[in-house]
């Protein structure tokens, strides 16, 4: 049984306050009026009318409805609610005053006593409610808070910021510090009872003097470069910055109103994204129900893949690398997310058997194959294991993909696909032949979906220079004039999916993404969005192009290959010239028998005469020496499998 508690601000224990404020207040008035001395009929009065005026303040009260407001969260508008709610009895009084006649002095209270009584009345009343409110917020708040409640700091002292420090205020996991807002009269100015410390140039400089653990940032929409420099700072230091929510999201119930989301690096690409995610109702149409295998689905792409495509509602998602941390991380994250229909996969691309195992087992009806090493310098070093890896892999997977009938087939490719002068992308444009040459008899669809580099993704130029930058330089640029193509993983993958849905005769899709990035710029902004001045505060140190680097990147071959339109904006297709698929197959087995044998030499001679634009290079290795190595064991029932992390 539940046990009874006394609420001392309960709806009956208000009221009675309030009355006592208000029986309080008429007799301090006529104590003022008079300066503590009351004549007797005056006295007479007071204590006759006392009851009766403490009574029609509460029923008046009562009446207007205002005691249905929580005192807790009393604000300005509640306070203006209760001096109109409460000029109603002064006003009857007043009334009074003038109307009635002199042989009902008792009922003419003079002007004075009622004019202070009310200010007394609505500051005690007005009193009650603000100390309620600083009970609940203040020492509430730091009980619970205490000396765990996380620093956060406020980056806009106007309405929004003042909203949010005030809703702040009653939470126990964090405790708003102070504001940081670029308008100087504000400057050490106290807004919401926080101080405004100055501009939001100092924030490098109030993080670590506040301990902040976590930056707000309380501006609707804000500029670009004031995001980046809020994030690049905030990024040194380790700090989380969170974005209030527009009006708009709130209204449309997308996010509460006093919630908050990350800045994410979709925020700092500096151009419209495409998609957020892959929720439309159509491809949802496409994928529910379908059992689909994600290779590389440990990786940054296939397991943003994997999030993606749960949403669609397949029947069932297969996971397969070979990395089995990745794979695991992936796994217990769909978990989470309460989808319970994934399967994870140790397996390698290159055994016939375990994937054929695979097949016959789960049957997918849809493959995204996102599974290839991908670090250029190291697959230089590494030619053979490059080939084996994403070309073998590749003709294996879309072998058992013909021969169990899956529908859709789609595969990754990059950029560094074109006119190629690294084994890495040599091993991923001979990947697309792959696709390109199988029959159109086939039931299956196949494409391919070439981009750029991805943003955030391990081993990408961003996480690299920010990492420089806090080790204090110098930060290393390959070549004054390299530049890239940017994207953000959630625009690489819905890309990817939206293809799936396109795919008819073995094309290859590309996203316009804008102009390329000079990555010299892209360190010097990094350097200066991080409060710092570049080649003062931080070097930036022109090394040397990386073995097979180049240093512009294009995602077409403007002498082979012709764009068209697609359905969807922003994909657009590559028209690309036929090939005899006959000599390619001779041309590949040989590519392939070199790679397992470990010769170097015969490896790039086999690509070289694949007619990809790969050239062959005196220089290619580190040192020059052909390694032989004898054949691959036979293939077992489980082993390992690539992860694609580009």
């Amino acid at each position: 049984m539940r046990k009874p508690s006394f609420d001392l601000y309960s709806a009956l224990n208000q009221r009675i306050i309030d009355s006592l404020v208000a029986g309080l207040a008429f007799y301090l008035a006529y104590q003022a009026v008079f300066e503590g001395n009351v004549p007797n009929p005056s006295a007479l009065q007071m204590w006759t009318l006392l009851p009766a005026v403490t009574l029609a303040y509460v029923l008046g009260n009562a009446a207007l409805g205002t005691h249905r407001m929580i005192w807790r969260y009393v604000g300005l508008p509640d306070a203006v609610a209760l001096a109109r709610n409460s000029a109603l009895i002064p006003a009857a009084l007043l009334a009074l005053h003038t109307s009635v006649p002199l042989r009902l002095s008792i009922l003419r209270i003079p002007v004075g006593v009622i004019v202070v009584q009310y200010l007394l009345f609505l500051t005690g009343a007005l009193g009650a409610r603000i100390a309620r409110r600083l009970l609940y917020e203040g020492i509430t708040a730091r009980t619970l808070n205490g000396r765990n409640a996380a620093p956060v700091l406020l980056i806009g002292a106007g309405r929004a910021g003042v909203i949010v420090a005030n809703q702040l205020r009653s939470r126990i996991d964090v405790r708003p510090v102070a504001f940081l807002d670029d308008d100087p009269r504000k400057r050490n100015k106290r807004i919401a009872g926080l101080r405004a410390l100055g501009p939001v140039s100092r924030l490098g400089e109030v993080i670590p003097q506040y301990r902040v653990q976590q930056v707000i940032l309380c501006v609707a929409q804000p500029p670009q470069a004031m995001l980046r420099r809020i994030w690049a700072t905030c990024e040194l230091f380790g700090v989380t910055v969170k974005l209030v929510p527009t009006l708009e999201q709130v209204l449309h119930g997308r996010i509460g109103s006093a919630s908050f989301r990350n800045v994410e690096m979709k925020d700092l690409l500096g151009r419209p994204l495409m998609a957020e995610s892959a929720g439309e109702k159509e491809l949802t149409e496409n994928y529910a129900g379908k059992c689909i295998l994600v290779t590389g689905a440990g990786g940054s792409i296939g397991s943003e893949l994997a999030l993606q495509l749960s949403d669609l509602r397949p029947s069932r998602l297969l996971l397969l690398d070979k990395d089995e941390n990745g794979l695991n991380d992936i796994y217990l994250q769909l978990q989470k997310r309460g989808f319970r229909q994934s399967v994870p996969l140790v397996a390698d691309l290159r055994f016939p058997e375990r994937l054929r195992d695979v097949f016959e087992t789960f049957h997918p009806e849809v493959v995204f194959h996102a599974a290839a090493h991908k670090h250029v310098h190291l697959m230089e070093i590494n030619p053979c294991e490059a080939i084996l890896n994403n070309v073998t892999g590749t003709r294996t997977l879309v072998e058992q993909s013909v021969a169990f009938g899956v529908a859709w087939y789609i595969q990754v490719s990059t950029d560094k696909a074109v006119n190629p002068t690294c084994v890495m992308g040599a091993s991923k444009r001979v990947g697309e032949m792959i696709v390109q040459s199988q029959n159109d008899r086939h039931a299956t669809r196949f494409c391919c979906v070439r981009f750029g580099n991805v943003l955030g993704s391990r081993g990408s130029v961003v996480p690299i220079f920010q990492q420089q930058i806090l080790e204090g330089g110098p930060v290393t640029v390959t070549h004054p004039e390299a530049q890239r193509f940017l994207m953000t993983i959630s625009e690489a993958v819905c890309l990817l999916i939206h293809a799936g849905t396109l795919a008819h005769t073995k094309d290859i899709f590309v996203l316009d993404m804008g102009e390329p990035v000079l990555i010299q710029k892209l360190a010097r902004d990094l350097i200066e969005l991080s409060g710092l001045r570049p080649d003062k505060d931080v070097r930036i140190e022109i090394t040397q192009m990386k073995p097979g680097e180049k240093i512009t990147e294009v995602l077409t071959d403007a002498v082979s290959e012709r764009l068209r339109p697609t359905g969807l904006d922003r994909i657009q297709a590559i028209s690309a010239k036929p090939f005899d698929s006959t000599e390619f197959a001779h041309k590949l087995r040989a590519l392939e028998k070199a790679a397992k044998l470990g010769d170097t030499e015969e490896v790039y001679q086999s690509l070289a005469e694949l007619n990809i634009g790969f050239g062959r290079k005196d220089t290619r290795m580190p040192w020059p020496v052909t390694v032989r190595q004898p054949a691959p064991p036979s293939p077992v029932s489980i082993s390992l499998s690539p992860s694609l992390d580009a």
